[in-house]
């Protein structure tokens, strides 16, 4: 997995002060997409060890709510992601980990690959941001067809079930 940058200290991307991941890849090409340099799967530099223990300790940090992971395309690096997600956990269980995907949730849901990873996600804002319905006065989105679903009231209602509008 490659990534093109970590975010200590982030407001925009979740509730309180977060900590992000920003990875690189991704096949949506969103038009007008905000990181477009971070499509390219090569972009940005190799994920190793050490950049999972410096997430971790970011997030056991008492002043940062959470992980969040966006990029590029979380659910197009899923096999990197998964043993940093689980690290998070593991040192932090409490913290809310969340999502940003141009996929959709029945996307997700329906790959059991993609499944992996949501299931060690608290919030999922998905669906691909579209310039017709940018809307700068949304919440944690850049298009009022995103939403930001609440994973393990979903997963167990097995219907998505928003965490905010």
């Amino acid at each position: 997995m490659r990534y093109g940058q970590i975010r200590q200290y982030d407001i925009a991307n979740g509730e309180g002060i977060r900590t992000s991941i920003f990875v690189t890849g991704c096949t949506h090409c969103c038009y007008n997409c905000f990181n477009k340099e971070y499509q390219d799967f090569n972009a940005g530099s190799e994920w190793t060890d050490k950049e999972t223990e410096l997430i971790v300790s970011y997030v056991q940090n008492p002043n940062c709510a959470g992980l969040t992971l966006l990029g590029g395309e979380p659910f197009q690096n899923v096999e990197g992601l998964l043993p940093v997600v689980a690290a998070v956990r593991l040192a932090a269980p409490n913290k809310k980990i969340w999502a940003y995907s141009g996929y959709t949730w029945d996307d997700i849901v329906s790959d059991p690959i993609r499944l992996s990873l949501l299931k060690q996600v608290d919030i999922l804002v998905d669906g691909r941001f579209v310039e017709e319905l940018k809307d700068p006065s949304l919440r944690f989105r850049g298009s009022s067809n995103q939403r930001i679903i609440d994973v393990k009231s979903s997963l167990t209602a097995d219907e998505v079930i928003l965490a905010m509008d």
